[in-house]
């Protein structure tokens, strides 16, 4: 597996998963995330903000994230101890 290597290819890796876990809590589930990754795809293959190649990849790495669940589990503080 090759990860993203270019820095823009990265950021915009960071913000995407950043939104969809946002908009997960916000309720939206996967078929809307997944419409939400899409329409972000497109709009970086109509700008061409990457290189085609860049934006492929991005996508595989994407998709990757949105199908592993534990992406959106939520981490629940550890309770503090008892010291009584």
């Amino acid at each position: 597996m090759t990860m993203l290597q270019d820095s823009q290819s990265v950021r915009h890796y960071q913000h995407l998963t950043d939104a969809m876990v946002d908009y997960w809590y916000r309720g939206y589930r996967f078929n809307e995330l997944q419409l939400y990754l899409t329409g972000y795809l497109a709009a970086l293959r109509s700008t061409a903000t990457l290189e085609p190649y860049q934006v492929n990849r991005l996508e595989e790495e994407a998709l990757r994230f949105l199908r592993d669940r534990s992406n959106f589990e939520e981490v629940l503080p550890e309770p503090e101890p008892d010291f009584y």
